[in-house]
């Protein structure tokens, strides 16, 4: 299959591709936070579905949590809040627990599912 080659492009110094740094070091933070039942992370367990970064450094996460009687269902958003609001460039960060799409397995990336022998 040929890859398409675009035009040369100046390096993109604007607000967006700030916000895209922003948000790798926000995915960074969320490897570094573990599900107490499974000893995998957060990110890679498929449990966060969204991270928007705005121009100001107002950083946004929905995610959901394994089931509703998790038992860090009290203390793992704030959490994660906590973590991501001291990103450098982040200036408020907010976390919101989403129930819908339920989490299941299949979200979990290859190398969760790796790490937990189910590959």
């Amino acid at each position: 299959m040929e890859e398409k080659v675009s035009e040369s492009q100046p390096a993109d110094t604007s607000e967006a591709a700030n916000g895209e740094g922003i948000k790798e070091k926000i995915i960074g933070v969320l490897k570094t936070i573990y599900d107490p039942e499974i000893p995998v992370d957060i990110y890679e367990l498929g449990l966060v579905y969204d991270i928007d970064v705005n121009s100001s450094g107002v950083a946004d996460v929905k995610m959901t949590l394994t089931s509703p009687m998790c038992p860090v269902a009290e203390s793992l958003p704030p959490e994660v809040e906590s973590k991501i609001g001291k990103v450098p460039g982040v200036t408020k960060a907010s976390v919101e627990v989403v129930w819908d799409p339920p989490w299941t397995m299949e979200m979990m990336s290859e190398a969760a599912k790796l790490q937990l022998g189910m590959l």
